[in-house]
This record gives structure tokens, C-alpha cells and sequence, in this order.
């Protein structure tokens, strides 16, 4: 059973990050520029947001 929750737990994770990767990818560069954010760094800033650094 542990292997079946670690599976599942690494899978939502990974939905997560590529939820949160999207959503920083489609954000609009004028705005995303103003929070300080560039849409180039979306996969390090997923990856931080959902597995730490």
C-alpha cells in the first residue's frame, strides 16, 4: 500500500507542477514582468512552488 500512495502522491505532485508551470507560462508578460516574474523561469519557479528548492 505505501508504494500505491507514494505513486499516487508523486503523481499529483507532478500534475501541480505542470498546472502551476502553465499558468506562469501564460501569463501575460507585461503583467508577469510587474510581479517580477519572466515566463522563461516558469520551470524553476513551478519546480520551487511544488517540491521546494
Amino acid at each position: 500500500m505505501k508504494l500505491i500512495e507514494t505513486l499516487k502522491a508523486a503523481a499529483a505532485n507532478r500534475a501541480l507542477f505542470k498546472r502551476t508551470r502553465d499558468e506562469i507560462a501564460r501569463l501575460p508578460r507585461d503583467v508577469a514582468l510587474d510581479l517580477g516574474i519572466y515566463p522563461e523561469d516558469a520551470d524553476r519557479i513551478a519546480w520551487a512552488a511544488v517540491y521546494g528548492k
